[in-house]
């Protein structure tokens, strides 16, 4: 007769019930042994590229060229990209805006050479020479500017400024000159404007509207 073995009192069985296995698993798997061989996120990340470098290299050469397609065309985009930003250089993501006017003769004055003009007319009109005189001079310089045949640096003086226009333009050069010395004499020496000499600024800037510049630098007036 084959012996019957009891388990001691307090000795835990050979064979758990299956309650008992899952808890005993639990506790083994909660163990910070097993938490610190988990891959992490980056692990798997990198994990992930590998394996899809590797599946485009190593992946047989077919009739339709198969995954190599995708790097090949991946090349020539590259390179065209490269080759166009050599002939046109980088894209402007914005187009800038137009310059602000400059100051003209120590006045911050944004207005255009048209509304120069209409203002210098207005107060002639109204027998006021020296504000006319000033404007109309203002507007002969901001029409040059609008034009890009005069580029004055900033605090640049009305005889200055004539002689610019002079190099640029010679049909204006003695012209410019009397008229830079007209509007000195009413905005900084205090003498008394003339219906005269508003009259030689208004000549002045309808020769400047008129005169072009030709190919070497010489401008004629039609």
């Amino acid at each position: 007769m084959t012996p019957v073995l009891w388990p001691r009192p307090g000795s835990t069985p050979l064979l758990p019930d299956p309650d008992e296995a899952r808890e005993w698993a639990q506790r083994e798997l909660a163990d910070p042994v097993y938490r610190a061989a988990e891959p992490t996120a980056f692990d798997r990340a990198a994990r992930a590229v590998r394996d899809f470098l590797e599946s485009l290299f190593s992946a047989p050469v077919s009739g339709d060229w198969g995954p190599w397609a995708f790097v090949v065309l991946a090349v020539l985009v590259v390179a065209a990209i490269i080759v166009s930003v050599l002939i046109w250089g980088r894209p402007r993501s914005t187009v800038r805006a137009a310059p602000v006017a400059r100051a003209l003769f120590d006045d911050d004055d944004a207005r255009s050479a048209a509304e120069l003009r209409a203002d210098a007319t207005a107060a002639a009109g109204r027998g006021e020479w020296d504000d006319a005189i000033v404007l109309r001079f203002r507007a002969f310089a901001r029409g040059l500017t609008e034009r890009g045949i005069v580029d004055p640096p900033p605090g640049a003086t009305a005889r200055a400024f004539a002689r610019s226009a002079g190099e640029t333009l010679p049909i204006l050069g003695i012209p410019a000159a009397e008229g830079a010395a007209v509007f000195d004499d009413v905005r900084y020496l205090g003498r008394p404007g003339t219906a005269e000499s508003y009259d030689l600024i208004v000549r002045l800037d309808e020769t400047a509207v008129r005169a072009r510049v030709s190919s070497d630098a010489a401008a004629v007036a039609p």
